[in-house]
């Protein structure tokens, strides 16, 4: 659930960006920095910390920055959101940004559970199949589920593909039921 409070910083990542393929370069930036942040307890601990100062927690941002090859403008929106004391909450700033790109680009999101690791030609085909059913572009969120037999299931918003093995199987028998 994204707080209210990202919605206005999302909307003005997009009007700094000027296009939704601009903003979706931004997003990507903005998300290996959440990575990192989230990976981090004691990178998000300098960031609440009162006591340490902007300009080392600027220092931080920039140096982190450089080595994730952010570039400038996503500098400086991090820097925004240091100032504003929102550096820690950027998950639900960047879940907010790929919203608005979605729906700026006619883009759904599908929730993809595999059996195993899908390589990029899997990827590039499953993605081609969902945007062929709905009509909309697609893009994937891939996550490997041990308990899957084989296949894949995905769902995009209520909608659900169930095509795995296991669930074959169980269609198997109740047709023979």
């Amino acid at each position: 659930m994204i707080r209210r409070f990202a919605r206005p910083y999302a909307a003005a990542i997009m009007d700094v960006a000027e296009s939704p393929e601009k903003a979706g370069a931004i997003l990507a930036e903005l998300e290996r920095f959440t990575e990192v942040l989230r990976g981090s307890e004691e990178l998000r601990a300098v960031f609440e910390n009162p006591g340490v100062e902007a300009a080392g927690k600027v220092g931080v941002v920039t140096a982190l920055a450089s080595r994730l090859g952010i570039t400038e403008i996503g500098v400086r929106i991090l820097e925004v959101l240091l100032k504003n004391d929102r550096i820690n909450d950027i998950a639900d700033i960047v879940e907010a940004l790929g919203d608005m790109i979605n729906e700026a680009t006619n883009t759904v999101v599908a929730q993809v559970r595999s059996a195993h690791a899908l390589d990029e030609g899997e990827r590039e085909r499953l993605r081609a199949a969902l945007e062929a059913k709905l009509g909309q572009k697609v893009r994937l969120e891939v996550s490997t589920d041990p308990a899957l037999l084989g296949g894949f299931v995905a769902t995009v918003g209520s909608e659900l593909w169930d095509s795995p093995v296991v669930g074959q199987i169980n269609k198997l028998r109740e047709t023979l039921a």
